[in-house]
């Protein structure tokens, strides 16, 4: 269902991959947006592990 949330872990894997992917990039510009993209990512995972504390 597209309006589920994902979990912290998928939210991490979504970072991870990104990640990755922003290494192997050769074009500044894209790989900043790339890292943006992960860091976003990152921020959910952060959101859900303290959503999941409360």
């Amino acid at each position: 269902m597209a309006d589920e949330l994902p979990t912290r872990d998928q939210a991490l894997s979504h970072a991870v991959r990104l990640l990755h992917w922003a290494e192997a990039e050769t074009d500044l510009a894209k790989m900043e947006r790339v890292t943006e993209l992960a860091d976003v990512w990152a921020g959910i995972a952060g959101l859900q592990g303290e959503h999941r504390e409360v």
